[in-house]
């Protein structure tokens, strides 16, 4: 079982960066791999990033590679999301996930374990 706790988010500016973390519960986190999602209003889940269970390998949606990096620590349990240079269209709900076998990175109902959510709000 994996509990996951997400903080950070805010309203920015057009241009600003925010870094949102998740935390996690239970001892087995460090073989789960770790995904960002984000649903604006009215819109479907959209995968943002996703990083393996070693963080060896990340993997990130065409509309933010460059932007956002995704990194965990696992002794501390934690996943980040650093944001930079962000737009309006950044304006979402994110949640992060946690999944046993990462298999299709940007399929959400691969992931078995999400956390509430947490308000990005960039102006312009």
């Amino acid at each position: 079982q994996v509990q996951l706790v997400e903080s950070g988010g805010g309203l920015v500016q057009a241009g600003g960066s925010l870094r949102l973390s998740c935390a996690a519960s239970g001892r087995t986190f460090s073989s789960y791999a770790m995904g960002w999602f984000r649903q604006a209003p009215g819109k479907e889940r959209e995968f943002v990033a996703a990083i393996t269970w070693s963080g060896g390998s990340t993997y990130y949606a065409d509309s933010v590679k460059g932007r956002f990096v995704i990194s965990r620590d696992s002794a501390k349990n934690m996943v980040y999301l650093q944001m930079n240079s962000l737009r309006p269209e950044d304006t979402a709900t994110y949640c992060c996930a946690a999944v046993r076998v990462l298999r299709r990175v940007g399929v959400p109902q691969d992931y078995d374990y999400w956390g509430q959510g947490t308000q990005v709000t960039v102006s312009s």
